[in-house]
């Protein structure tokens, strides 16, 4: 697969380059990958490898936002591997096209002014189209201000 091989590369040359804040970043996301290819029998989609690494990255700002305020180096170590980790998505969708992307869903679903109870049929629609490219959270907020 791609980007295990493009992990593990960029992990050697993090230990070859001494940069232990990349190597561990990369050598923790290696793991994880590996762990999701046993768990799916050997076989690991580029799909399932971004849900690895938005998982990852997930973790790591949990840490950072639950961290107190005086751990300054460990929310720092948590940014900056956020930063290499970040990487290896694709790149993520700005405000604009995501409310680009929920319209074309609601023209599709023939919804010209949806209601708060037309949610679930849209986020089906729309996820799908987002997964991996933009944060659900604001995915989701920027749907809410399409409802009348």
């Amino acid at each position: 697969m791609a980007m295990m091989d493009d992990v593990r590369a960029g992990m050697m040359a993090a230990m070859k380059n001494k940069d232990k804040v990349r190597k561990d970043a990369l050598s923790a996301l290696l793991a994880a990958l590996k762990s999701k290819m046993i768990d799916n029998k050997g076989n690991i989609s580029e799909d399932d490898a971004i849900a690895v690494v938005s998982r990852e990255i997930k973790q790591l700002k949990e840490t950072m936002e639950t961290a107190p305020e005086s751990y300054v180096e460990v929310k720092a170590e948590c940014k900056a591997k956020i930063d290499i980790l970040s990487e290896f998505m694709p790149k993520q969708m700005d405000e604009n096209e995501i409310k680009e992307v929920i319209k074309n869903v609601l023209d599709s679903l023939g919804l010209e002014k949806p209601e708060a109870s037309q949610k679930g049929i849209i986020m089906k629609n729309l996820m799908p189209l987002v997964k991996g490219k933009a944060d659900g959270k604001l995915v989701n907020e920027i749907l809410a201000t399409f409802f009348a």
